[in-house]
């Protein structure tokens, strides 16, 4: 397994520490070390659902609606200093958010991007 599954494998193993109880539903791009077998027998023995995002479909994409609020509010017409700075206002920015957040249901019931193969195979 190449060291990318190996950091997803660890991400979903400490995001399921965190949440112990019940699905975990973890919403990824179509990166392809997400779709390791090693990482998707993971996920359905300890009750975690990978759900894929459309590809080419950025607007569709609820996590591209947060990145441009966060550059909007965070980076936007600044001019931090040095990283640790920038990654400050970011982590301002995101625990913000955080606490105004609500919760996101209904997405994608029944459809086919909740399977790792629904891609179309091409040439």
């Amino acid at each position: 397994m190449g060291s990318i599954s190996r950091t997803n494998l660890d991400f979903l193993r400490q995001m399921r520490r965190r949440f112990p109880a019940g699905k975990l539903y973890v919403i990824l791009d179509n990166f392809s070390p997400h779709r390791k077998a090693q990482v998707r027998e993971w996920c359905q023995a300890n009750d975690v659902e990978l759900v894929f995002t459309p590809t080419n479909a950025s607007s569709t994409n609820w996590i591209e609606c947060e990145f441009t609020a966060l550059r909007y509010f965070a980076l936007n017409g600044s001019d931090h200093p040095d990283h640790k700075t920038q990654d400050a206002a970011i982590g301002k920015y995101i625990r913000w958010r955080n606490q105004r957040a609500q919760l996101k249901t209904r997405f994608a019931i029944g459809s086919k991007i909740r399977e790792p193969d629904y891609l179309p195979l091409s040439a």
